[in-house]
Order: C-alpha cells, then sequence, then structure tokens
C-alpha cells in the first residue's frame, strides 16, 4: 500500500470516529435553541386590549406601547415587573433580491405589532433581522456561537434575572446572519462581483441594528450617546471588529464602551480559508453561479445549512471591510478612539471542546476524542511556521516550560494564542493612546474538573441565570456572580468597573494590571508575563481553530493510524482466541465424554 493510499485510510477512519463524537447533543443544543422562538403578530386596538388583559396582567395595555420609526410595539412585564419588547425586527428582511446583501435598515410603519417573541434563528430562517429588548435598560448584546450558529432566544441570554436587579439599564439581545446567510465569500464564483461584502453580512447587521438604537433608543429611555457593546465568544470578535468597520464606514459614534468576553480580532478568516465553504455550498447544491444559488429555496438553504453547518466561516479579512493585519489597524489608536474597554479570557478556554466533542458519549468520552484530534490542529498550525525557525523555537520552549502532558501543554498553547494574547494586546495598543482598558481573567471552575474555567463558564453569572448549569454543572457561586455583575453594570454606567468591595486599575504597559475573577477576587500585575513575550509574536499567523481545511499528512495521523492498526489486530487476535478456545474445550469435551464411555 502506498503513502497516499495509507493516509486516505486513516483520514476515513479518524473522521468516522470524529464524526460518531460530535454529531448528538452538538446538534441538539442548536436544535433546541432554534425552537425558543414565536411570531410577532400585527395587532389592532381591540387585540391590544385583550392581549393587555391575558398576557401582561396589566389594566392598559398601551402604558406597554413604544413608538419606533418602523411601527409600534407592544411589550410584555413579568412577575418581576421587568418589561420587554422582543423581536423586533431593525432591517428589511433578507430575502429574495436582498438575499446575501447588506441590511437596509427597516422602513418607517405606523402599524402595530406584538412584541412577545424572540425572532428566529438565522439559521431557521431568512428572517434574522430583529432585536430583543429589555424595559427599563444601555446594554447591547451579541450572542456567541462560532458565527454559524446561536441566538438571542437562548435561555443563557434571558436578561429578566438581570434587569430586575439594575433598573437603570437597557439590555438589548441582537439577531444577526450566521452561516451560509452571513459569513460566505462569493468573490469566485461567476456574479458574485455584486457581492464583494458577503464574507461580513453578519457584522453589517450589527452596524444596522445600532444605527436601529440610535434612531429608536431615546424611545424607551435610553440614551443614545452610551450605549456599550457587550459580546461572548463569536460575539465578543463581533464587538473587537465593530470599531475597524464602523470607522471604514465613517459610521462612527454608534457606541461608547465596548465588552468583549473570550473574542477578539482572531477570530477571523483569511480569504483563502473562506474558500472551503463557497466550494462545499456549490457542491452540495450542484449550482455554478450566483443566478443558481439565488434560485434555491428557503427550506433547500435551511437543510444546505445544517449539512455543512460545521464548516461555517468566521469574519473575513477581505481587504474591503476588514483589513488583512488588524493588529496593525488596532495599533493606530484610531479605530478606537474615544471609547472605553473591558476584555478577558477564561483560564481554561478551550477545554470547552472536550464538551463540545461528547463529554458523555456512550461511545467514547470527549476527552479521548479531544486527546487524539486536537494534536491535528496544532500540528497543521506548527507547519505555518516551517519557515521561521525563531518562531519555532518559541513554540518549543513554550511547551517544554510546562511539566504536564503533552495534551495540556497544547491546550494551554491554544487558551493563549487564540485567547488570552489578542485580547491583551488590543487592551495594549488601546492603552497606548490614552484609552481606558480593563482586563480580566475568569479562573472559577465548574463542577467538572477537567473542563475547568471553560469558553462560556462565566455567562450565567454575568446574566444571572445561575440555574441555567450547562457550563458550571452544579458547582456555582452567587456571590461571585453579584460582584461580577456589578462590575459590568458599572463599567456600563461610568467606564469603569471597580466596585465598593474591588479597585480594578486600568491595563497599560507599565501596570498591565489583570483583575482574577475567582472565589476570592485579586488584581495581578504582568499575569503569566513569561508566555506573553515568548508568545506575542506569534499573533501574525492568526491560529484561530480553524479546523476545516487540516492536512492529514501530520504525525498525529500516523500515531493514530498505528494505534488503530494495533488495536485491530489485537481485536482479531482476540476474536481468533475465542475461536480457538472454544474449538480445543468442545474437542477436550468430546474426548473425555469417549473415554467415559470406553
Amino acid at each position: 500500500m502506498n503513502e497516499r493510499k495509507f493516509i486516505f485510510l486513516l483520514i476515513i477512519l479518524l473522521e468516522f470516529i470524529i464524526l460518531i463524537q460530535c454529531s448528538i447533543d452538538v446538534n441538539k443544543n442548536k436544535e433546541t435553541v432554534q425552537k425558543l422562538f414565536g411570531e410577532n403578530k400585527e395587532i389592532n386596538e381591540v387585540t391590544i386590549s385583550n392581549e393587555n388583559n391575558n398576557n401582561n396582567n396589566n389594566k392598559n395595555n398601551n402604558n406597554l406601547a413604544i413608538k419606533c420609526h418602523n411601527g409600534i410595539f407592544i411589550g410584555k412585564k413579568s412577575k418581576d415587573n421587568v418589561i420587554s419588547y422582543k423581536g423586533i425586527p431593525y432591517a428589511k428582511p433578507p430575502i429574495g433580491e436582498l438575499r446575501w446583501k447588506e441590511p437596509i435598515l427597516a422602513e418607517e410603519s405606523n402599524k402595530t405589532f406584538e412584541a412577545y417573541y424572540f425572532g428566529k434563528s438565522p439559521i431557521q430562517t431568512e428572517f434574522p433581522s430583529e432585536l430583543g429588548s429589555y424595559y427599563p435598560q444601555m446594554i447591547v448584546f451579541f450572542h456567541g456561537g462560532s458565527y454559524g450558529w446561536g441566538g438571542t432566544s437562548d435561555p443563557l441570554y434571558d436578561g429578566n434575572n438581570l434587569i430586575k436587579k439594575y433598573h437603570d439599564v437597557i439590555l438589548i439581545t441582537v439577531e444577526y446572519r450566521e452561516g451560509l446567510l452571513g459569513f460566505i465569500d462569493f468573490t469566485s464564483v461567476p456574479g458574485g462581483e455584486d457581492y464583494k461584502t458577503s464574507g461580513n453580512l453578519g457584522l453589517l447587521d450589527c452596524i444596522c441594528a445600532l444605527e436601529w438604537i440610535q434612531k429608536n433608543i431615546s424611545n424607551f429611555g435610553g440614551d443614545p450617546t452610551t450605549i456599550t457593546i457587550m459580546g461572548e465568544s463569536a460575539g465578543g470578535g463581533i464587538v473587537s471588529l465593530l470599531p475597524i468597520i464602523t470607522k471604514s464606514l465613517k459610521r462612527e459614534g454608534l457606541f461608547k464602551r465596548m465588552i468583549g468576553q473570550s473574542g477578539s480580532i482572531n477570530l477571523t478568516y483569511s480569504k483563502k480559508e473562506c474558500q472551503k465553504l463557497t466550494e462545499l455550498l456549490l457542491e452540495k447544491t450542484n449550482k455554478s453561479d450566483m443566478k443558481g444559488l439565488l434560485s434555491l429555496t428557503e427550506k433547500e438553504l435551511i437543510e444546505i445549512n445544517k449539512e455543512i453547518s460545521e464548516y461555517n466561516n468566521f469574519p473575513e479579512r477581505d481587504g474591503i471591510l476588514l483589513p488583512e493585519d488588524l493588529y496593525e489597524t488596532y495599533e493606530t489608536g484610531q479605530v478606537t478612539q474615544g471609547i472605553d474597554l473591558l476584555v478577558g479570557s477564561n483560564k481554561d478556554e478551550v477545554r470547552y471542546w472536550i464538551k463540545e466533542m461528547e463529554y458523555e458519549v456512550k461511545f467514547f468520552k470527549g476527552q479521548f476524542t479531544y486527546e487524539h484530534a486536537f494534536p491535528i490542529l496544532y500540528e497543521n498550525d506548527l507547519k505555518k511556521l516551517n519557515k521561521n525557525k525563531e518562531d519555532q523555537e518559541r513554540v518549543k520552549l513554550f511547551i517544554n516550560s510546562m511539566n504536564d502532558k503533552k495534551i495540556w501543554k497544547i491546550t494551554e498553547f491554544y487558551n493563549e494564542i487564540i485567547f488570552r494574547l489578542p485580547m491583551i494586546k488590543q487592551a495594549e495598543f488601546h492603552s497606548k493612546h490614552g484609552g481606558h482598558a480593563f482586563v480580566y481573567q475568569w479562573n472559577y471552575s465548574g463542577e467538572d474538573e477537567i473542563l475547568g474555567a471553560c469558553h462560556g463558564i462565566e455567562l450565567s453569572s454575568i446574566f444571572n441565570n445561575l440555574s441555567i448549569t450547562t457550563y458550571t454543572g452544579n458547582r456555582t457561586n452567587q456571590k461571585l456572580a453579584n460582584e461580577v455583575q456589578d462590575m459590568w453594570i458599572n463599567f456600563a454606567r461610568q467606564g469603569n468597573p471597580s466596585t465598593s468591595q474591588n479597585q480594578w486599575g486600568e491595563y497599560d504597559i507599565h501596570e498591565r494590571n489583570v483583575m482574577i475573577l475567582d472565589e476570592t477576587f485579586k488584581q495581578e500585575k504582568n499575569l503569566k508575563e513569561d508566555q506573553r513575550i515568548l508568545l506575542e509574536p506569534l499573533l501574525k499567523y492568526y491560529m484561530n481553530g480553524c479546523y476545516r481545511q487540516l492536512s492529514m499528512n501530520v504525525p498525529q495521523i500516523y500515531k493514530i493510524g498505528a494505534q488503530l492498526i494495533g488495536t485491530l489486530f489485537i481485536f482479531i487476535f482476540g476474536i481468533v482466541g475465542i475461536i480457538y478456545s472454544i474449538f480445543y474445550m468442545k474437542n477436550q469435551y468430546r474426548r473425555i465424554k469417549n473415554e467415559t464411555i470406553i
């Protein structure tokens, strides 16, 4: 068997294992979020009165009516006296001729609509241009989901428990186009010249939402000059990228402050990395140009998106909306001028993917798959350094500096290079030009010691939804949650997260203050300084965790192949041994029986 055939067989075996591991709960979680939506209907004055008595426990539903430029929206009041407005459209539905086009602000209207239900998730429908708002409330939140799934209807982001504590805060959660609808490059497709910004439509949706907010938020009692944008994971990436895009489009002034949790400018793709999704779409649809793609029905798009959603793109460094070198853009200090910045990451970010790989699946534990699959990504990323011996040495020194199993060394490498260091660099560039920057690290771990303080674990604490234990298990801390909520709200109010209990110093190149969020709070200077100095030069490679175009010609594949072949031989020999033993025992029985008869 030649080398090429051998590698091909190993790829099949490996993909079979990974597909078994990654195809159950992950899809189940996505489907759960998709189902948590409703349909807001146009209503009349008679209906308003009836809905008031049935749904809102309020004598005059007109008290919950808010006039916006695109209609009158009727909200709901919860038992905690939190008034919510959900599923308000901020843009024209991007369907028909508007599919894969830049968003257009919703048209003027005097019609009256329900605002009772969150809008559909973009991977469920082509009507994602909606937002959910809690009133009275100034924070605009962008959800995560790897730019391919997720939605405002996720119970983890429910704002009721947060807003009932802070009555002067406006919380708005925004839907944006994801996956095939929001981040796909058509420049190589015939007819694609009219879709030059299709690789970043989801980001443009977020800008459109902010423009809607600027136009209407005063009707909710909000101040459009003090808006804080906030996001986690992909949402943190959006928050980090919006200052760049708003500057390039000359749309500055849409927000005053930004909170980026576990997401940065590093979570982006090059044009080359974005091509795989385009190729897959053309292949699966058997289309060859934009005319053919536009002929696809909504139902067909939904099914195709489900099929290839694991190949979704990150925002594209397209040279139009986003430059190739995002760090250089941040370094100028111009894009974040006049904006206050709060960013941070979790101590064990990457261990989240142990759970994502089915930590409790009956076939293999997620840790088993993680330990075998993650080194493939690592060895592919090392190939990017082939022409730079100095950078190769940096990685080697980092790995050798830790006394642990290799998989946990690799994990820490990605905690640094994907999450912590890019955010640190953003804060450093911002502070160099006189900007106010605050940095944190979340250290409080959940019940599962292997997952530790993984990606997303802080969300239930920040939204005061500790009953949602997706990442925490049964290990939660209300005291920690209360203090962190105060910090985030204080930052949104005044640009400083300090509380009466904890003074939080700004991050700059001299102090490098980092607030450690744990059972006890403490501020550290120069956190993991040696690691930062060693790995910072590698940020230029944009190691973003992209696993869609991995080469299988790496040592880990051969290692897995040898293990699989060895296991297969042991299995075969075991079966042969069992069969031999059965025949041997059967012959022995016959011999003893014959001797007894004689």
